[in-house]
């Protein structure tokens, strides 16, 4: 009988008892740096932890099987909104709160096998650790890479607080799905876009990270060439920068366009209320690039017009609601012929369409923009060269004039890290009337936050705190004040794989292990991190190498993307969710899409209850075995069953054979048996360096129907007792309690664990063909194939072609006049 739960109750305590994930860094193997993304403590695992956390250990126990010295940590990703949101709505501490659900999803991973060192973990709300984040800071701003400015940014009305531009989602906060405002505020920025290029060309230095999130980072970092022109205001004393990258269409201006925050706009709406009214109306709405493409398009005629460089014509100057101060310069000129967004604000405003690269004889510049690059026409000098060429010309001409410039900018933005709320890393900043803003010395770091908070004031907690914000000038000792917001969240996460090499008190991580360590070998996660996480993991990592912390230039080598988990939905007769398993049996319910599992629509499947029922082994190969990791994964109660009946089948075939093993006394070696499975555990081996778990529980599955279907006699029983070790050998990254049960009942001697043993070394002489397929044509064409042992005759060869049904049928009662043997290749008869 596969006691699952003994089974699994039994190992869990055994790797416990005998630290058997303990890492030692002084090991002489070579290293090897697994990591997933630490995950967020919300205290309930779910299917999506389940595999993102299995994949990562299968490849552990894979590489540490292969003789490396594996480096496989676990901690906790705490601070955040979710935390203080929960504390308020369950009349808790966040402290208590996140701690509670440490504990408890410890227990949930443990209960996996997961091999993790629970005794040695990064918790990044420990001061501990975040006394080195506010030292990080704090050398930050010495080194000139933090700042503090004035500047719009999106507010999120529901959680009240900052969000970065990656943190809107279709316009809504990404945690709280709020409609995202426009709100100035002074706010604390490190300098990511001081490493644009640096780390846009060091993207071509990540094979192994996959093409998509490589392609997400593009477009976030957003490279562009083009041209900064200058346009005179008429009648007043004012020069606005433009940025262009079609500085060739130039002779299509028909309007000049400003951000409602560019000075010239805040400058002129003291004078005129009709535009301190607009602006006040769309800083309503969010800042993000997706909210202003789809937002209606909205403009604020100033009644004053701007000189077009090199044409000298006159457009009008609008206040437009779809530019951005922190994009460019917050200012563009508008070519309605040639850009869909300027197109429909011209025909909104009746404003000219001017078509000055040729569309072709189809094309209706009335009804849509033609994007395209092409011959310029209605442009002057310019007339007849195509687009490249006139992008160089129109440069060229306003260096000459002093009109303009060549230019590259970036969509990235400078990261705006301030947060106006409790549950995250106090911002290391002292204000004083006399001495100005200071970093808090390193003798009086951590600071730390107060537990006595209180949440039933709206706005933030540290800034409404009676005495926390009240301390002494370390310069001249006066009264000053402390900065009350917090660091947001992924300051945590850009740097804790770091301090997951080495955690001393006085260090943020001993640079020795660092530089012995990194990069991590693999790291796996969610793509929707590829804007956020981990293009600010990258910029930390070049910004503390500027520092002088480290010498590292990327610090993950190979990225691991995996899918979703996905279920099927379902709703009662009153259109309700329900879950799946109040659904059986019911003939009122309706079956909905397939969708990721989400506590929202109730398609979940609990972790807990699949572990109770079929076991742990059962949910890992189950969660590996059905999907590529990469893709999304269907759950499938059927598939769940058949993993389970799977390892049944394997636990009693190899428990029946070692009782039967004990009768049996050759030593004879079955060749082709031995063939069959090493070739199959040479495809595995590949499929488990190339990360393809599905196709290496494909060959599991191939290996155990052979040696099942095999007969144990005197002659091949020790053959079968081989390649059955492999075969549990192979298993054991995705069942380890089984194959660890399985593995000791060998030789009873369970001191060596399946995880210390040394992963099957394929018999290459095996992979040797001892056949060859050749083809056989009748007359030069292909009519048959032969399979012939290689070394055959030349005339055993023909002999055996000309007793093929097939072309003794072809051939009839023809004279065959020759036959031709190309060895290992063709045979062709000629008749």
């Amino acid at each position: 009988m596969y006691d699952f739960r003994n089974i699994e109750r039994k190992w869990q305590k055994i790797w416990q008892e005998r630290e058997t994930f303990k890492f030692d860094p002084e090991s002489s193997k070579p290293k090897y740096y697994m990591l997933e993304m630490l995950p967020y403590p919300s205290g309930k695992m779910h299917m999506g932890h389940v595999r993102n956390y299995t994949l990562g250990d299968v490849l552990a126990r894979f590489k540490a099987m292969q003789g490396y010295n594996v480096l496989h940590p676990m901690g906790y990703d705490a601070f955040g909104l979710p935390a203080e949101n929960a504390a308020i709505e369950h009349n808790s501490h966040p402290k208590k709160w996140t701690y509670d659900n440490i504990k408890s999803m410890n227990v949930s991973f443990a209960s996996l096998g997961f091999t993790y060192d629970y005794n040695d973990q990064v918790v990044t709300c420990d001061p501990e650790y975040y006394k080195h984040e506010q030292e990080i800071f704090i050398s930050f701003l010495k080194q000139g890479l933090a700042y503090k400015k004035e500047s719009f940014v999106n507010w999120d009305p529901v959680d009240n607080t900052v969000l970065a531009n990656e943190q809107v989602v279709n316009g809504k906060g990404w945690r709280s799905g709020a409609s995202v405002e426009r709100k100035l505020l002074s706010q604390w920025f490190l300098k990511i876009t001081d490493f644009a290029d640096e780390m846009l060309a060091w993207l071509e230095n990540l094979p192994r990270w996959p093409d998509a999130v490589k392609s997400i980072q593009k477009k976030w970092i957003g490279r562009s060439e083009g041209a900064i022109i200058n346009f005179k205001i008429e009648s007043i004393y004012h020069n606005i920068e433009v940025f262009s990258t079609r500085p060739d269409t130039i002779f299509g201006a028909s309007f000049l366009a400003i951000s409602p925050a560019h000075p010239l706009a805040l400058a002129l709406a003291k004078k005129d209320q009709s535009l301190a009214e607009f602006i006040i109306q769309v800083n309503k709405t969010g800042t993000s690039e997706v909210e202003i493409e789809t937002a209606q398009k909205q403009g604020f005629d100033t009644r004053l017009k701007a000189i077009v460089p090199l044409t000298g014509e006159k457009i009008p100057l609008y206040v437009a609601n779809f530019v951005l101060m922190e994009y460019g310069t917050g200012a563009l000129f508008g070519c309605p012929a040639h850009d869909e967004r300027d197109h429909e604000f011209a025909l909104l405003y009746k404003l000219p369409v001017k078509a000055v690269v040729d569309g072709g004889e189809s094309h209706d510049f009335s009804k849509a923009a033609f994007t395209g690059l092409g011959t310029i026409i209605n442009s002057g000098f310019l007339n007849g060269a195509n687009s490249e060429s006139a992008k160089k010309i129109v440069i060229e001409k306003l260096s000459a004039s002093g009109e303009g410039k060549s230019h590259v900018t970036y969509r990235l933005r400078d990261w705006g890290v301030s947060r106006q709320r409790y549950w995250g890393c106090p911002i290391p900043i002292i204000y004083c009337d006399t001495c100005g803003a200071q970093g808090v010395p390193q003798e009086q770091l951590p600071v730390t936050l107060p537990d006595n908070v209180d949440f039933s004031k709206p706005g933030n907690p540290l800034a409404n705190h009676p005495t926390w914000k009240h301390t002494t000038c370390p310069t001249c000792k006066k009264e000053a004040t402390r900065e009350t917001d917090t660091f947001d969240t992924f300051f945590e996460s850009s740097w804790y794989f770091l301090r997951n090499c080495s955690s001393p008190s006085k260090l943020a991580f001993d640079r020795s292990l660092v530089d012995k360590f990194m990069p991590v070998d693999q790291y796996i996660g969610g793509i929707e991190h590829a804007a956020m996480h981990l293009l600010y993991a990258r910029f930390f990592t070049k910004a503390l190498k500027q520092c002088g912390y480290l010498n590292l230039e990327e610090p993950f080598a190979g990225l691991l993307t995996q899918g979703m988990v996905l279920h099927a939905t379902y709703k009662d007769k009153e259109g309700k969710w329900i879950f799946p398993g109040e659904a059986l049996g019911r003939d009122d319910v309706t079956v909905g899409r397939i969708e990721k599992m989400s506590k929202s629509k109730k398609n979940l499947v609990e972790p807990e209850v699949i572990i109770a029922n079929y076991g742990a082994d059962t949910a890992r190969l189950f969660i590996m075995s059905d999907s590529p990791p990469e893709r999304d994964l269907e759950w499938s109660d059927s598939g769940v069953d058949g993993a389970y009946k799977f390892l049944t089948r394997i636990h009693k075939y190899t428990v029946n054979f070692q009782v039967a093993m004990t009768s049996f006394s050759g030593e004879g070696v079955d060749i082709d048996l031995e063939k069959k499975v090493h070739r199959l555990l040479n495809q595995a081996t590949g499929n488990m360096e190339n990360l393809q778990f599905n196709s290496v529980i494909a060959k599991i599955r191939e290996i155990s129907n052979i040696l099942f279907a095999e007969n144990i006699t005197n002659f091949n029983y020790r053959s079968i007792e081989n390649l059955l070790k492999i075969l549990i050998q192979i298993l054991s990254p995705f069942a380890p309690h089984l194959c660890e049960e399985l593995w000791s009942n060998f030789d009873k001697d369970d001191t060596k664990l399946i995880l210390q043993s040394t992963w099957p070394i394929v018999e290459k002489s095996y992979l040797i063909e001892d056949d060859v397929i050749m083809a056989v044509q009748v007359n030069g064409k292909l009519r048959d194939t032969i399979k012939v042992k290689k070394g055959t005759s030349n005339d055993e060869i023909k002999a055996l072609v000309m007793q093929l049904q097939k072309i003794q049928s072809l051939i009839g009662s023809d004279e065959v006049k020759k036959v031709i043997v190309v060895p290992g290749k063709v045979v062709n008869v000629v008749i």
